[in-house]
């Protein structure tokens, strides 16, 4: 199902995402998934996440609908040209994906292959009007499809930089494009996040609240320092550091920043970094 159609309907959609593995070995990667069944609306399939090569998210996004969950194909302009973007989108189509996340991706310099030549010919707005374009049943330049594919659109939008005006006309320009929901950043200001909601209402859109797991304090810091746009609070970063258990921190924190922002937004997407066996008790924790 697409997700327009769960917005639409006044449904308080969640997600979270997988990543695909380094390999072939598809074993781990789908007993995360089956900590989400029945949990989750759809499942995000990352793009060669953080810029290192994995198992593809076409191919992954397939697997997860054979096993009964609904994908969510990320698909980034920094490693395919606009033939090949077009191509992936249709082949997308085909396979019975409906769902795109548009990105414009990380910059290889960042992953493990930092010798690897960026295309980057298309970015994230460029990427919403092709997709949009191939609904209409037309390529980017203008010739006829055999058949168009019906796509629900979606695009990423960081609540948290500041001035956050550039990020708000950006979000504009992607919803001209074709963006139909968007996810953010990580949140963990609730207050800050509620002025960014504030400051969108007149694009009424569907926002759906990033949600990532902090595993340690040391992953905290890290974001901190390097993650544009996210501010982990010092009370939190203690939180955890003084924690016995370190899941429980982690539990306690996601589901109290759901609870802060459930009434604001219209769904969470949660990046649980490997503890999704945790999902269930954060959403039972934020009284969803």
């Amino acid at each position: 199902m697409m997700l327009k159609e769960l917005f639409d309907s006044g449904k308080f959609v969640i997600t979270s995402e997988v990543a695909p593995p380094k390999g072939i070995d598809i074993s781990e990667m789908k007993e995360e998934l089956e900590h989400l069944r029945g949990k989750v609306d759809a499942i995000n399939v990352t793009d060669l996440q953080s810029s290192v090569m994995r198992l593809g998210s076409l191919a992954v996004c397939h697997l997860v609908k054979d096993w009964g969950f609904e994908p969510v194909f990320q698909l980034t302009c920094r490693d395919r040209n606009r033939l090949a973007l077009q191509s992936d989108l249709i082949s997308a189509a085909v396979l019975g994906i409906d769902n795109v996340l548009a990105l414009t991706g990380d910059y290889p310099t960042l992953g493990d292959h930092p010798s690897a030549k960026p295309v980057f010919d298309m970015d994230s707005v460029t990427l919403l009007q092709i997709a949009k374009g191939l609904t209409e049943g037309h390529d980017m330049v203008g010739n006829e499809l055999k058949g168009a594919p019906k796509f629900c659109l979606g695009a990423v939008v960081n609540p948290g930089m500041e001035p956050i005006e550039p990020q708000i006309i950006k979000m504009e320009k992607k919803i001209e494009s074709g963006a139909t929901f968007f996810q953010t950043q990580g949140v963990f200001e609730v207050d800050k996040f509620e002025r960014f909601i504030k400051a969108t209402e007149y694009l009424k859109v569907p926002i759906m609240a990033g949600i990532i797991f902090i595993k340690s304090a040391g992953a905290a810091k890290y974001m901190n320092k390097n993650v544009a746009g996210v501010f982990i609070p010092d009370d939190m970063v203690s939180e955890i550091t003084n924690a016995k258990v370190k899941s429980e921190s982690t539990i306690d924190i996601a589901a109290r920043i759901i609870s802060g922002l459930k009434g604001m937004c219209s769904g969470v997407h949660i990046m649980a970094l490997g503890w999704s066996k945790h999902v269930p008790t954060v959403l039972s924790k934020a009284g969803l």
